[in-house]
Parts: structure tokens; sequence; C-alpha cells
């Protein structure tokens, strides 16, 4: 478990926080502190620190992400280019990160396309559900091989950066990432503990990357190499703990690493005006002491502003709405770095949705002191073309221990129906009799809250159509 905990203290932040993905369009507004003394031109100056610290966000996210993860000081992860496959889910004794998935075993990597292509190699999964989407350095999914897009049949392909200009082998099917830097999330579904070990851990196994010049040969990954400079915390703590001058020449570093696309020039050269620009100094001394002051404080303003956010996400029957981009981003910033701190690797909308709720039918917070049902009409459980789940978290957002151990249930649990063919699942402490038991998702005794996953969801929930009964208290 000791590799599990840590390795889950940088990555599992896409399910701790993917719950709280929201219909961010509002725009951000000035602080009402700032200075009225500003000239027209200093208060600019300002504004365009706070865009571009937005615009930034995602990118300086995804980079201490990769530092940490690729930094082998104490052989937790895994070397640039190598899968590190997590093969157990946690138990309620778990306490490094919030809401831990109990779905999947997650095979991932930080790749690296500077030198070379790297060759993903995918087994015949034999109908297993699975998914391997692929991030760029800005967070855009830009690829996600698996069981929605590419099948479940065995497969090779080449993932290549963006200056490559190589022959693709006949052999292999060519994935262009937009940045020499990816992360590679891939998630297979598990069905219980036994099927993990019996099924999922040899197809993992057989999940391979290898430089395309070692395609073929006998290939040892590399060791990987230890980092003590790797900063240590979550992505967000560290980013929070950052002075504004030191995050700016962060971002103008990567911006000349990673090339920003082509429609991002608009932004970019609004930026360049106050020193963001790729491969510059940003430097505060050539600004006032007034404009100085108060682009220190961007930093806590902006993410301030996420929070605000967060806590006022708009829900539908008790849950949080469906809705905003989610994977895909285009020139929408501030969508994409509210979702890069809110949940830093989230999937495609059409890959998986994460509705969330901690209050009942009447608004008030759930609490193990009452008990609850969540009814489904026949035919209108979470539309899944792949599977669906419901995982109960405590007020804090870890698993709850309970007498038949478990912390999750959904359409693979053997529910039983209702006459007419409905569901109903029951939530509460104690049992709700034998007869009911499977579809029982036991309580604490205090305040908790409820994460719905749904793997490759149907149409009508990506646009909406479908919402998901309140949980209703129980008299």
């Amino acid at each position: 478990m000791k590799h599990l905990k840590a390795f889950f203290s940088v990555f599992l932040i896409v399910l701790s926080a993917s719950v709280l993905l929201t219909d961010c369009t509002k725009k951000s507004s000035e602080p009402e502190n700032t200075p009225r003394s500003l000239s027209a031109s200093d208060s600019l100056t300002i504004q365009t620190a706070r865009e571009a610290f937005l615009y930034g966000l995602p990118l300086v996210l995804m980079d201490i992400s990769r530092r940490q993860m690729t930094d082998m000081t104490n052989n937790m992860y895994a070397p640039v280019n190598t899968f590190r496959h997590l093969s157990d889910f946690p138990d309620a004794s778990f306490r490094s990160v919030v809401r831990p998935n109990a779905d999947t075993y997650y095979s991932a990597a930080m790749l690296d396309l500077t030198t070379e292509p790297v060759v993903l190699s995918l087994p015949d999964t034999q109908g297993r559900y699975y998914m391997m989407p692929m991030l760029d350095a800005y967070t855009n999914v830009f690829t996600s091989p698996g069981s929605r897009t590419t099948g479940t049949k065995a497969g090779v392909f080449l993932i290549t950066g963006p200056q490559w200009t190589g022959t693709v082998p006949a052999n292999m099917k060519e994935i262009k990432a937009p940045t020499n830097m990816a992360w590679l999330i891939g998630r297979t579904q598990v069905n219980s503990k036994a099927d993990g070990e019996k099924v999922v851990v040899p197809l993992q196994k057989k999940y391979l990357l290898t430089p395309l010049s070692a395609y073929g040969k006998t290939f040892t990954p590399p060791a990987g190499k230890a980092d003590p400079s790797v900063p240590k915390g979550s992505p967000n703590d560290v980013v929070e703990k950052m002075p504004a001058e030191e995050y700016f020449n962060y971002v103008n570093r990567l911006l000349a690493t990673y090339p920003p696309p082509a429609d991002n020039k608009e932004a970019l050269d609004k930026f360049a005006a106050i020193g963001i620009k790729p491969g510059e100094e940003f430097s505060m001394a050539k600004f006032s002491t007034e404009v100085q002051a108060a682009i220190k404080n961007v930093p806590e303003e902006v993410l301030g502003e996420i929070r605000k956010y967060m806590t006022n996400r708009k829900v539908v029957n008790g849950w949080s709405a469906i809705g905003g981009k989610q994977g895909s981003y285009g020139i929408d910033y501030q969508q994409r770095a509210f979702v890069a701190y809110m949940g830093l690797g989230a999937n495609l909308a059409e890959d998986a949705m994460y509705p969330s709720t901690a209050v009942d039918s009447e608004g008030n917070a759930l609490n193990g002191t009452n008990k609850y049902i969540l009814h489904f009409d026949k035919g209108q459980t979470p539309p899944a073309n792949a599977f669906w789940s419901l995982t109960m978290y405590d007020h804090d957002g870890y698993f709850i221990p309970n007498p038949i151990n478990r912390y999750t249930i959904g359409d693979r649990s053997d529910l039983k129906q209702n006459k007419d063919g409905s569901v109903d699942i029951y939530i509460q402490q104690e049992s709700p009799g034998k007869e009911k038991e499977s579809n029982w998702l036991p309580a604490p005794a205090g305040e908790f809250n409820i994460l719905m996953r749904v793997y490759w969801p149907k149409e009508e929930m990506t646009n909406g159509s479908w919402k998901t009964s309140p949980v209703t208290k129980v008299n």
C-alpha cells in the first residue's frame, strides 16, 4: 500500500476534485479593493496580469505534476515514458487523498516526446472497458484510445511530438501530440477484488510503452533519476505558495518549452505587453510600487475567485450541474484554469462524468442520523455505455468503515429491482434488512456526500437532458 498512497497523493487529484467541475462561464471581476488612484494604463496592466495568471495556471500545474510524478527520490513513482500501474483499491484506513476511486485500476505515465516518438501497445481486452486519454501540456485531452473510440481489440499507436516528421511504421496508427509533454491516464474497469487480481492486473502488464528506436527489440525501461529540487506538496499547494514574479517567470519558461496553440495568439500578444512572453524574463521592478503591490496579490485574488465558484456551483435536484467544457477548452482559458485547479487531468465528458451531492431533496445536508432512498424509475438509472457507480464518502471525503466493507454501489452490484422495474438505493447506517442489503450503500454517523461516476455516458447525459433523482429522506 505504500506506493499506492504516495502515487495517489499527486495523481488522484483527478478524482478527488472532478466532482467540482462546474459551469464556470462567469467572468472574473476586478476586486473591490483595487486602488482608485491607478491610471488606466496601470489598471490594464494589473488586469492583464490576472488574465495571464489564469491562462498559465493549467500549464504550471501540469509541469509541477510532471516533475513530481517522474521524480524517483522515494522510488514511488515512474520514470518518464514508463507506466506506473495502480493495482489495488484503498480501504477505509486510507487518508492520503480525498474521494479515492473504487471502480478502475490506473495505468499512468508522463511522456516526453522531445527526442523521439513513443509506441503504445495495447492488448485485446476481450471486451473489458478501458480508456487511455492523453492530455497535452495545456490540459487538453487530444486523444483517448480505448473502448469508446478504438474498441477493445489489440492496437499499436505511435505517439509523436509536434515537430516529428518521420515515417510511421505500417503496423502503427499515429497520434500527434500538440506538445512534447503528454500525460497518459489509463483506466481499466474492475468489478471486484478477485476480478482485479485475475483479469485486470494481467491486462495491465500488457500495456506497454516503448521508444520507437527500441520497438521490436529487447528493451528495459530506464531506472529514473532522483531530483531533490522537486517541490513538495500537491501542485495546488505549490502554486498557492509561489510568489507572483516567480510564477510568471515559470510561465515564460514553459511557454518557450511547450509553444501554445496557434489560436492562443491574441491572448499571448496581450500578455507580452507586460513581459509575459515565451523565454522572456518577467521583472516586477519595471512597474510602479502600486502596480507591484497589486500584482503580488494576483495569485490570491484569482485562486480565491476559483474557490468561490466552487462553493457556489449550480445544482439540479441536489446534484452538481452537468455542464461546461471538460477536457477540451479551445480559447476558454477561464474554464480550462478552473477545471485544472479543481480536477487536474479531467476526462472528456464523452469518457466520464462525475455528478455529486451532499444534500437531500429538501436541501438539507446528508447525515447518517437519517435514512435515505435514491430512487430510479424503470429505465432511468444513470445512462452509461460502460458502467456507473455511487461512492460514499464521509464529510472529509474518505471511505467509511462498515460491516460489509462496501464503499461503492452500481450496475455491477447485483441490484434488485422493484416489481415495477424501478431501483431503490438504501442510504443509511444500519442494514435495511437482508432482503434489501444488495441495494445498501452504508453511511457514516455524521455528514456525508456521494459521488456518481458514469463511464462512457450516453448522449442524454452529456447533453444534460437526463437528470438524476434527488436523495430523499425517509420519514
